[in-house]
């Protein structure tokens, strides 16, 4: 059964993408059409929350989905927004993946609440798709895929997909490899909004094996906006100041990835001097152990230094720095950051200069390479290197 499992969802996966193109439905590098998921709705309430407010999980997620559109289709007139429920109703798993697929969306963010039986956890996590299967990550995931045994015919529905078998999820972690940059790279931002514009917990970008952003053939992110089982918490998620608030952080993260993603996409090999990407010699992973959020080289990084680099590839696992492991690409380095590593190639003072790097290495391979902000070791948003540099 388990073999039958796994050799079903591989097939599904050719299936979706066509050959391993899974880039057939994304329009260049441009953010033009983007499918807002509230989570569960009508039979599925989603969690319950403490019990002191009629208003569960599906109704607030709904409320910052409303909000987080309008938004969006206030602020650009380029931009599609397509909702899988505008109401309260229930929509299978995979039909919000449908729908985002049918509509050839470039982005998929699906809003949620969080809960657990500790009431005095707190906090905002934002979920891309990938192999880390740490207990916190299971929990999470087998909490929101959980809602199919609410559904008829499930078990045909789903292939034999279980939600309480950990051994079903292998299959899944395929199909959002193509995406993982840039659903990471969305996912940190809106995380970045979370905590130093709302002030809310930073629980990290999290991976985990979730059936509704499997199925999707674009980045996707999953937004646990905070836990209701936490009375100050659900309090706030509750108000429509609070809705306004973490809509607004979801909007200004999606704004940024919209511009990072259309910066240069018109002939964006420019005539500047490109810098050589073999950066500061940098260790073995072997040899030295990761920091969080630490860029790792054997040389330490300059006092207060900004710079802008490309991420290349980033990984549950942790890859020996050496050339063959990266398309023969030189100064690769590496900083840890929620469980992943995220690995970057040169050391830039000018945007213009690291994004023609970052054509090149799209060029060799590296479809999903993006620019990242670098200051004192630690990753910046694009705009705080702008304002330092300048």
């Amino acid at each position: 059964m388990k073999r039958a499992l796994i050799i079903t969802l591989v097939f599904n996966l050719v299936f979706f993408t066509g050959s391993g193109d899974v880039h057939t439905h994304i329009k260049g590098d441009g953010v033009k059409t983007v499918v807002i998921d509230a989570g569960h709705g009508g039979i599925d309430p989603g969690n319950l929350g403490t019990g002191r407010y009629k208003a569960t999980e599906k109704d607030i997620a709904l409320k910052v989905a409303l909000k987080l559109g309008k938004y969006i289709e206030d602020n650009f007139d380029d931009v599609k927004v397509v909702y899988t429920r505008k109401t309260d109703v229930k929509i299978k798993l995979k039909d919000r993946a449908d729908i985002a697929n049918k509509a050839e969306a470039d982005l998929f963010i699906s809003i949620h609440c969080d809960a657990f039986k500790n009431r005095s956890v707190h906090g905002s996590s934002s979920f891309v798709m990938g192999k880390n299967h740490d207990d916190e990550n299971m929990r999470v995931a087998q909490q929101e895929n959980s809602v199919i045994f609410l559904e008829e015919n499930y078990e045909e529905n789903y292939e034999g997909f279980d939600p309480n078998k950990p051994e079903t999820y292998i299959a899944l972690t395929a199909y959002q490899n193509a995406f993982l940059n840039q659903s990471i790279s969305l996912a940190q931002k809106i995380q970045d909004q979370f905590r130093e514009r709302v002030n809310r917990k930073d629980r990290g970008v999290k991976q985990q094996p979730l059936y509704v952003t499997s199925r999707t053939v674009m980045p996707a992110v999953l937004v646990e906006l905070g836990f209701l089982t936490n009375k100050e918490e659900e309090d706030f998620l509750n108000s429509d100041k609070g809705q306004s608030y973490l809509a607004s952080a979801i909007f200004r993260a999606f704004r940024d990835y919209k511009k990072e993603r259309e910066s240069f996409v018109v002939n964006p090999i420019r005539n500047t001097p490109t810098a050589n990407t073999d950066i500061d010699k940098v260790t073995s992973s072997q040899d030295t152990p990761a920091k969080e959020n630490k860029i790792i080289a054997q040389k330490p990084e300059a006092e207060g230094e900004v710079y802008y680099s490309v991420q290349i590839v980033t990984s549950g696992l942790k890859k020996e720095l050496i050339p063959e492991n990266f398309n023969g690409v030189k100064g690769v380095s590496f900083y840890k950051d929620g469980g992943l590593y995220k690995y970057i190639v040169g050391k830039h003072h000018t945007l213009e200069t690291a994004e023609a790097l970052k054509a090149k290495l799209k060029s060799q391979g590296f479809k999903d390479a993006f620019v990242v902000a670098i200051a004192r070791g630690k990753r910046i948003s694009l705009d705080e290197a702008r304002n330092l540099l300048q």
